[in-house]
């Protein structure tokens, strides 16, 4: 008979106290789902009184039962955070959270597989896998396609790069580094890209003066023109081009560039076409808008993030390429002390060869149970309902004497309050149009009526509005723009007189 002690430790909790906790915490998240717009979509509270509130106290000494902290933390989190799940949460590009998700979130958590190799997450392995063939074939590429999915935009769009500059770069890059080759390698974007760009420059070795910044045209995509041109100028000087990236849906105005005309142009240079596609290439599943996307499959590779318009809970992105092998030469090694390849018989996907992360969370699953509870027809009207009320945002913001609608590409409108009689009053000009919208912007902010956030368009300082919300109704885009104009009055009248009389 064995004398083995059973092992207690502090930090299980015991069945029958796991399903009261549980139970609970689920009944609560539930109440707050329901009540989610009837909640301010931020309390506006400082960092000293947020800090107040969770209190200055040392790390504890002895535990707290877990009763007890979740019931703290769930007070702390649902009255004291920002909720981007409010229909009224416009504020750069944060979607509605998918109840599936969270719950998703739960069960991987609790098997907490490793999806770095499959031996350690074997049914994890594979369904990650599938969830990329679905992404693929959702945004209407190739479901060989291969990929990975990563923290987000940054990350997507940084496992892409270096796949592009192993694909481009001379065999030695590995052994002997950038400073060994005898060329300046060099890259190209549009003047509208996101600042990972600058990221990549910087971190992978080439500089800030490697970037070739294209300009915009009037409608503020890529001029494909001056493109040409300086990849041409470059190659004259001796320069190496490897990289282009197009925009399918910028972050300030949800431009989409001519996808179509850049892949040609990479494909004429031999150059690596990346499509930046982390906010708006989900679009591309409504047929409206195919023409909008033409050239995504010729796309060498593609960053898109569910966290961003398929509602997926944070962390999800994705980075998609058309060979995924591109990616196991970026990535891959094989030290001795991995034993993941064991199976002669049937090759291992392994995740750790497709990008930075050895160790990896399941980050999958609630996207691939979203796409299913979902379908992409339901998908395919969820977002074409957020495009609708970016539309209806920008028409009723035309209609209003008091608001200027500056732009209105996929779900992002920007607009301005414009005070009346602005045209006839002296005191008033552009550097006051801008200094009261920053300022309206920032009480909007905090007040929590609505959540916006900000674009510049051609100098102008604008509201920006990014609709990735699958709970905004039209009620909340006529709330929104009482709220804009009777806040802007209120600012207009506190402004107007502090300025200074010729």
């Amino acid at each position: 008979m064995s004398n083995t002690i059973q092992r207690i430790s502090p930090i299980e909790i015991s069945q029958d106290e796991f399903k009261k906790i549980g139970y609970q915490l689920i009944d609560t998240i539930a109440d707050f789902i329901e009540t989610i717009d009837r909640k301010p979509v931020t309390t506006g509270e400082t960092p000293t009184q947020i800090q107040e509130i969770l209190g200055n106290d040392s790390l504890p000494e002895h535990g707290t039962s877990a009763s007890e902290l979740f019931s703290k933390a769930t007070d702390l989190l649902l009255n004291h955070s920002l909720l981007n799940g409010h229909p009224k949460f416009f504020g750069y590009i944060t979607s509605s959270p998918t109840p599936i998700g969270a719950l998703a979130d739960l069960l991987a958590a609790a098997v907490n597989p490793n999806v770095g190799a499959n031996i350690l997450s074997p049914m994890a392995t594979a369904i990650e896998k599938q969830t990329v063939k679905w992404l693929a074939e959702f945004i209407g590429v190739s479901p060989s396609y291969g990929g990975i999915l990563v923290s987000g935009g940054n990350m997507a769009n940084l496992t892409a790069f270096l796949a592009a500059r192993t694909a481009k770069a001379p065999k030695s890059l590995k052994e002997s580094g950038l400073a060994n080759i005898h060329y300046e390698m060099v890259l190209y974007c549009s003047k509208g890209t996101h600042t990972w760009i600058e990221k990549a420059a910087v971190l992978f070795g080439h500089g800030l003066k490697a970037i070739r910044w294209i300009p915009t045209n009037a409608d503020n995509k890529m001029n494909t023109d001056i493109l040409s041109q300086t990849i041409r100028n470059d190659l004259t000087d001796g320069k190496k081009p490897f990289l282009v990236i197009g925009n399918a849906g910028d972050v300030s105005t949800g431009v989409v560039d001519n996808l179509s005309a850049i892949a040609s142009i990479c494909k004429a240079h031999d150059l690596w076409f990346h499509i930046d596609g982390a906010y708006g290439i989900p679009a591309a599943v409504i047929p409206q808008y195919k023409d909008l996307f033409g050239g995504i499959k010729e796309a060498d590779s593609i960053a898109l993030d569910p966290h961003k318009w398929l509602y997926a809970p944070l962390e999800a992105g994705c980075t998609l390429v058309k060979n995924p092998q591109h990616l196991v030469d970026t990535y891959s090694s094989h030290p001795v002390y991995y034993n993941f390849d064991n199976n002669d018989d049937e090759p291992s996907l392994n995740y750790y060869e497709y990008g930075f992360q050895n160790s990896r969370g399941f980050r999958s699953l609630k996207v691939w149970m979203a796409l299913q509870q979902v379908g992409k027809s339901g998908y395919i009207k969820m977002i074409g309902d957020d495009i609708a009320l970016s539309q209806m945002l920008f028409e009723e913001a035309k209609k209003h004497p008091e608001l200027e609608a500056v732009t209105q590409n996929l779900s992002i409108t920007t607009l301005r309050y414009v005070p009346p009689g602005y045209l006839q009053d002296e005191k008033m000009n552009e550097t006051y149009l801008n200094t009261l919208n920053e300022t309206l912007l920032n009480e909007l902010q905090g007040e929590g009526e609505v959540f916006l956030s900000n674009a510049v368009v051609g100098d102008k300082y604008c509201l920006r509005a990014c609709i990735v919300n699958f709970r905004t109704s039209q009620k909340d885009i006529e709330e929104i723009i009482e709220i804009i104009v009777r806040q802007g009055k209120q600012l207009h009248a506190k402004l107007y007189d502090k300025i200074p009389t010729k």
